[in-house]
């Protein structure tokens, strides 16, 4: 056994040593740039000093760095400064790599971007989020110093409706290969025969650089790096299509996310040229107009969330490690599925949508050739001038067709996609839609009231108002056709706000699934008067009712609820920073409503419970009429509706007067609760009481100090159970991060929560106290937050003030190996140390 074991040992060493120089290289890009904000005249020039700039890192998001700012800058975009700013890169390319095809990739720069290798223009690039890449074989000094620099003119600050950050904001690679070579997503991956026993795999491999015969090898392995299956196609045709059979797959989905991947060889003469690795996944999914969605033959409804792309307190500077604990946390509330609002995201995010298994609506921008309105001091007040809001729909009809089918490219192997769309909510920026509503609907609110589904009479005042013209279904349409150009396995939809015009005229029609954006008042007429028409809640408020609307009905697919996270922009009036209308706050941060939905939608027994003085409530009670709703409507001067999408008035605390009238609310999905206060019981309530109303559960309860503690049944059985206690002052910091062990390259990252304790040793859910983070060893502190959306200081620093007695900062690793040591203080109590390794 000895003698084969050193056999085995001797083969593998001489194995390893006879190893092939890789036929393509893929190099992080993202480190040693120097960066300036401001024009500068001649920067792209090899013989500009750069000596007095920044060295910086990639992604960088420099309005995030710079900071809030009330005046010169946006509520629509999150009070930051845009402007412009310059990169520049000095880098060598071997005289070896001579001869190679070499081009650089860019993940997305906001926006209007112009990148230049050695003086020489290479293109430029209006859309911000889009993904693309320049050749650089043309202007390349092989052997010498090569200078890469990039222009991003974001002057225009308030160019969309919320924040979108500044600069090279996502990840950037040099790729060096074969002349004869797979193009940049030039591999697809369709799996069109789907079923438990066997899969169908279609492999079309696009080769670019030769006019020869050449030949496609194609290896799939498993997550365990097991062979499944192998292919060969010698036609030499530059698209080679291959099918391949798998036996019992294993299928990709939202409990198990089975990924494989694709070895892509490219061979000529019989010598290995080009390699590529692609990730796929197995499964087949449809929309039906009557039952809704299918993902592998099983019937599943939508549990969806609005995501827009930045991420907190590190802004819009991408990070894989933040959108893992982000979906994470989305998954663990019973989230399935995420709508991309309202632009491409980063591909990290469709990487981690893959590997957990969230299902994608992919959405394409928010506004084509005519503008939506941007807000200057707080959302609503439309005040933007051109100059500083002049964006996109400026360059649509130059860019569109590009941008889109880019973005189809790009995602096109992502399993977790199910959907394409190419807009939200376009109907509100042709104002023809809504006065042939207003005309046809007298007197009605289109949010909450059923509107007229007459065929007839739209479409006859649509003619009148228009004169038949209507170019938002000539758009469109054109838009749909793009998307099947490019993928006829996906169906398009978009976000629609007046779907009973939109139907009648044709809009609706252009795509396959119409998405109804808070239009659940429109659920049952849509359905009769158009059955054989997919539709979507696409965008819903985070309510009870958007989710009871969507299981009553067999032909709603889901919800995607309006938001997952809370988002910077669409803010105001300062320092509102941005809207905490979602199930996590800005800092990552579970919020009460986040709390709610999840007894919606997961079955794991639980009991959580909120305050509000009866005072300041929405809900009051009498013993004669019982408990009543009275909805504080926004105060001005932000529009009064955002409280249609904002939360209730509660607290997560047990600290007020003594005698003062409370609401006790409770989110539950157990059939009881019981409420005690200090072990006495207050009574006990089903839910069952609630579920036609709000499914909250209340007692009114005259405050003593004490413990509040709420008792979930199941079956008259105890199943879960959560306490507010009166608390003291701050006697105890407690820190614990998500993570043990980080990845040591650099860009790994951990969530480190700071919560305060009294001498009792309950949580104080009601303070804020400065905390001061201490950060040693292999790690770097990137960024704080407190979650609160009227928190406008810095983000970079190592001081945050704690909101509802809670704190998070986070992590990341260096490229060294070892331990990080994480302490915080607040005034003289000082946490205890905990260590994060570096492996």
């Amino acid at each position: 056994m000895k003698a084969i074991s050193t056999l085995l040992l001797f083969v593998a060493i001489l194995l390893s040593s006879c190893v092939k120089e890789q036929p393509r290289t893929i190099d992080d890009f993202n480190f040693n740039w120097k960066f300036t904000l401001g024009d500068k005249t001649n920067a792209e020039q090899v013989s500009f000093d750069d000596s007095a700039w920044e060295d910086i890192r990639l992604p960088h998001d420099w309005s995030n760095i710079t900071g809030y700012q009330k005046e010169n800058t946006a509520a629509s975009t999150g009070f930051v400064e845009g402007g412009i700013g310059w990169y520049r890169k000095n880098f060598t390319v071997p005289a070896s790599d001579m001869g190679k095809s070499i081009w650089v990739e860019f993940d997305g720069v906001f926006c209007n971007s112009t990148v230049y290798l050695n003086g020489e223009k290479l293109g430029y690039r209006a859309n911000g989020y889009s993904s693309f890449s320049y050749k650089l074989n043309e202007h390349l000094n092989y052997g010498a110093n090569n200078i890469i620099a990039v222009k991003v003119d974001h002057s225009a600050y308030a160019d969309t409706r919320w924040y979108t950050g500044s600069g090279i904001y996502r990840n950037v690679r040099l790729v060096k290969t074969s002349k004869v070579h797979i193009p940049q997503w030039g591999v697809r991956i369709t799996t069109p025969k789907v079923n438990s026993s066997e899969a169908t795999v279609q492999i079309e491999t696009k080769v670019e650089g030769t006019n020869d015969d050449i030949e496609v090898e194609i290896s799939i392995v498993d997550a365990d790096k097991h062979a499944i299956s192998y292919s060969k196609n010698t036609d030499g045709k530059k698209i080679a299509k291959q099918s391949i059979t798998m036996v019992n797959p294993q299928l990709w989905g939202v409990e198990n996310p089975n990924l494989y991947t694709a070895l892509i060889s490219i061979k000529q003469n019989g010598a290995v040229v080009d390699q590529v690795e692609q990730r796929f996944g197995i499964r087949e999914f449809r929309f039906d107009s009557d039952n809704g969605f299918y993902l592998n033959g099983k019937n599943l409804k939508l549990k969806g969330v609005n995501l827009h792309h930045d991420m907190g307190a590190v802004g819009s500077a991408d990070s894989k490690g933040i959108w893992e604990y982000r979906i994470s946390q989305l998954k663990s509330i019973g989230v399935n599925a995420v709508r991309m609002a309202h632009n491409p995201h980063s591909p990290l995010l469709m990487d981690v949508c893959d590997e957990q298994g969230m299902l994608v609506m992919n959405e394409f921008f928010d506004e084509w050739h005519n503008p939506k309105g941007k807000s200057i001091n707080y959302l609503g007040d439309e005040a933007a001038s051109h100059d500083i809001s002049k964006g996109y729909s400026d360059v649509f009809f130059e860019w569109a067709e590009n941008d889109l089918k880019d973005l189809i490219r790009r995602d096109f192997n992502h399993p977790s996609v199910i959907m394409w769309s190419i807009g939200n909510e376009i109907e509100w920026t042709f104002p023809e839609y809504a006065e042939t509503f207003g005309t046809v609907n007298k007197d009605i609110d289109g949010y909450y009231t059923t509107p007229s589904y007459d065929t007839v009479l739209i479409g006859n005042t649509f003619q009148k108002i228009t004169g038949g013209i209507d170019s938002l279904t000539i758009v469109a349409t054109q838009l749909a056709a793009w998307v099947k150009e490019e993928d006829t396995s996906r169906p398009t939809i978009c976000g629609s706000v007046i779907p009973s015009v939109s139907m009648t005229n044709g809009y609706g029609k252009a795509v396959d699934i119409l998405g109804l954006n808070y239009r659940a008042a429109d659920y049952d007429a849509f359905h009769k008067t158009f059955p054989e028409k997919c539709i979507l809640g696409s965008e819903n408020w985070v309510a009870y009712s958007e989710w009871k609307n969507s299981i009553n009905r067999d032909f709603v697919p889901g919800i995607f609820v309006w938001t997952g996270f809370a988002y910077r922009g669409e803010a105001g009036p300062w320092p509102r920073k941005g809207l905490n209308i979602s199930l996590f706050d800005f800092a990552g941060f579970k919020n009460p409503r986040g709390h709610f939905f999840e007894c919606l939608w997961k079955t794991d027994p639980k009991v959580y419970m909120v305050t509000t003085p009866a005072s300041q409530s929405e809900f009051s009670y009498t013993k004669e009429e019982g408990w009543k709703f009275d909805m504080h409507m926004t105060p001005p001067p932000v529009w009064n509706k955002l409280r249609l999408w904002e939360w209730y008035k509660v607290n997560e605390h047990w600290n007020y007067s003594k005698g003062e009238n409370i609401i006790v609310q409770t989110y539950t999905n157990c059939q009881e609760a019981e409420l005690f206060l200090n072990g006495i019981s207050l009574g006990k309530q089903a839910l069952a009481n609630y579920s036609e109303t709000d499914n909250i559960i209340k007692w009114q309860v005259p405050y003593h100090k004490g413990e509040l503690k709420v008792v979930g049944y199941n079956g008259g059985k105890a199943v879960d159970e959560y306490m507010l206690g009166s608390t003291g002052k701050v006697a105890r910091i407690e820190i614990e991060s998500d993570k043990a062990t980080l990845k040591a390259d650099n860009y790994d990252v951990a969530h480190v929560t700071v919560k305060l304790y009294d001498e009792k040793g309950i949580e104080i859910k009601d303070l804020e106290t400065e905390i001061v983070f201490d950060v040693t060893g292999n790690a770097e502190l990137l960024a704080v937050d407190n979650g609160w959306e009227m928190n406008v200081a810095p983000h970079n620093t190592n001081k945050v003030t704690t909101h509802n007695g809670k704190a998070r900062a986070i992590i990341r690793s260096t490229g060294k190996k070892g331990l990080a040591s994480v302490s915080v203080t607040t005034g003289d109590i000082k946490g205890q140390e905990i260590k994060i390794g570096m492996k």
